[in-house]
């Protein structure tokens, strides 16, 4: 282990729950494949290929988490992606899932 532990764990949850991240980035603000590609980048460091994103959105689409519309700016299309309310739902379910384990390290540690 010559790397970051920290970095690691980002990493590692990232690949894992890359849709839940991805539900998170478009709930924050709507956003497109290209610019989802760089705020994962940025704030995950994990490099997302077009290879893995857009049947990853296709997806999330299809089963109704997502929803995109055409917009067109400056002579430009682009689909941007906003989260769909069954998205929150399973956003919230993540966060709520990760506070109630956050919460029984508590009560371990407090026996410990």
């Amino acid at each position: 282990m010559t790397e970051n532990p920290k970095k690691q764990i980002v990493q590692r949850i990232t690949r894992n729950f890359l849709d839940i991240l991805i539900l998170r980035l478009i709930q924050i603000e709507p956003m497109w494949g290209y610019k989802i590609i760089k705020k994962t980048q940025r704030l995950f460091g994990i490099k997302l290929r077009h290879g893995a994103l857009y049947p990853l959105l296709n997806k999330l689409e299809k089963e109704g988490y997502v929803i995109s519309a055409k917009i067109t700016k400056k002579g430009r299309t682009r689909k941007v992606y906003e989260i769909a309310p069954k998205g929150v739902q399973l956003v919230n379910a993540y966060y709520n899932f990760l506070k109630e384990q956050i919460e029984k390290m508590d009560l371990i540690e407090e026996k410990l």
